[in-house]
């Protein structure tokens, strides 16, 4: 089973998500930023320390000394922080002084023009060295000057200038998810509202959702909601109106099977129970068309409102139909014509429920007309089947009811209950198929497949 999301959780994510990503870029960036600035600083003050040792460098008698008193080398080495080391050798790698084991620049294609700033491991822990070559006046001789420097006082300042940055950027990023989560809680309180006010109804309450305090982007979801409702009104009293039209037509042949069967208890002859018997027959039989009239009307409303299609030749179906009713059109008197072409012709349906639709048009048919019934197939302009009779028609005030279930036209002859020409239009409608209703001296009644 899926677990349902949350769209409050949803929104949240994906407002605050964006926005961490770019306090993160913003970070990322200004860690660079800050290392470059952060070195660029500290490089000039570790530039200035060798140079101040160019001061202490002398030329006696042509040979390069180096005079530091005490005094000075513990001032050039004074940090709170940082650990300074320094070494200054000649071209002949002569060690002038300092500490030997100050790295140096390691390639041969150094440009001497100008600081060379190196990053290297002393005694262990990382240093930064700047390395410059420096000319002597009164000698050829050139010396090399390389300090070395802890990076302490770096990381601390990258520390403080990065925590600057960031604490108020998180703090930003938490205020607006909260201010986010207020706003969406305020924001959804109407659906919350909306959700209580529906599951407080009682389940026969189908009355439309008022809309009053309902934002325009939930209007949509409650101008659905209205309309299934409206949808499943109709639906329900169309439910209603069949079942007590339905037992209102049940009840007539129920009630005359049991006088009937009475009448037929008290007679002790059995040639006196005949008309009884028969009335009963004629009762149950009444009842048993009835009944399959029903099943077929409920199977013609599918499931979920969808029903599935396939490939049906209209014209064997009509042919042996027409071939099965013919008997009892000779029972009336009567003769059904079978106009078609030999070819088969196919249309999109449900075999089972069209042999329901012909046989309820034939019924209908051989109930009202005279003595020809004419079964007609045509391919052109559309594959459409046509059921035609020579009876008194229908009067044209009536064509809009006779469709409606269990509606007779007053006076009309024969024992129907109204339900042939229904169960014809919820067939038709469930093939798509165009129903048109005409005739001149008789009726007709032609279906257009699409």
């Amino acid at each position: 089973m899926h677990r349902a999301k949350s769209l409050k959780s949803e929104i949240l994510l994906r407002l605050v998500i964006p926005l961490l990503f770019f306090v993160i870029v913003d970070a990322v960036l200004s860690y660079f930023v800050t290392v470059h600035y952060v070195d660029q600083a500290y490089d000039r003050w570790l530039l200035d320390s060798a140079r101040s040792l160019i001061q202490e460098i002398k030329v006696r008698q042509g040979k390069v000394v180096v005079e530091l008193p005490p005094e000075a080398l513990e001032i050039f080495k004074w940090d709170e922080q940082d650990k300074t080391y320094f070494k200054i050798i000649s071209t002949e790698q002569e060690m002038l002084a300092g500490d030997r084991q100050v790295p140096e620049p390691l390639s041969t294609e150094t440009d001497w023009s100008l600081p060379v700033y190196v990053e290297d491991i002393l005694y262990g822990e990382p240093v930064r060295i700047v390395s410059m070559r420096v000319a002597l006046k009164g000698t050829s001789e050139k010396v090399f000057i390389h300090v070395a420097e802890t990076l302490n006082k770096r990381r601390a300042m990258m520390t403080d200038i990065l925590l600057a940055d960031l604490i108020p950027q998180i703090i930003f990023v938490v205020l607006t998810g909260i201010y986010l989560l207020s706003g969406l809680k305020r924001g959804l309180a109407p659906l919350h509202t909306l959700a209580k006010h529906i599951a407080g109804r009682s389940s026969r309450d189908l009355s439309p959702i008022p809309e009053s305090h309902v934002f325009l982007e939930v209007r949509t979801l409650t101008d659905t909601i209205n309309d299934v409702l409206e949808r499943l009104t109709l639906a329900i009293a169309t439910q209603q109106r069949f079942i007590a039209n339905a037992a209102h037509q049940l009840r007539t042949p129920l009630a005359g099977l049991k006088l009937q069967a009475e009448r037929a208890l008290r007679e002790q002859d059995i040639a006196a129970m005949q008309p009884a018997l028969m009335q009963v027959q004629s009762s149950a039989d009444r009842m048993s068309h009835l009944t399959a009239q029903l099943l077929v009307l409920a199977r013609s409303e599918p499931i979920g409102g969808e029903y599935e299609l396939y490939p049906v030749d209209l014209c064997a179906l009509a042919k042996k139909t027409c071939m099965e009713w013919a008997p009892k059109a000779l029972q009336r008197d009567m003769d059904i014509s079978f106009e078609s072409t030999e070819e088969a012709m196919f249309v999109q349906g449900d075999e089972v429920l069209l042999r329901e639709l012909l046989v309820n048009l034939l019924d209908n048919a051989l109930a009202y007309g005279k003595g020809q019934v004419t079964v007609r197939l045509a391919r052109e302009p559309a594959p459409s089947l046509a059921v035609m009779d020579d009876g008194p028609g229908i009067p044209e005030a009536e064509t809009a009811k006779v469709f409606e279930r269990f509606y007779r036209i007053p006076g009309s002859p024969g024992d129907g209950c109204g339900l042939g020409l229904a169960i014809v239009k919820e067939i038709a409608e469930l093939h798509n198929a165009q129903l048109k209703l005409g005739g001149v001296g008789g009726t007709c009644v032609r279906l257009l497949f699409p």
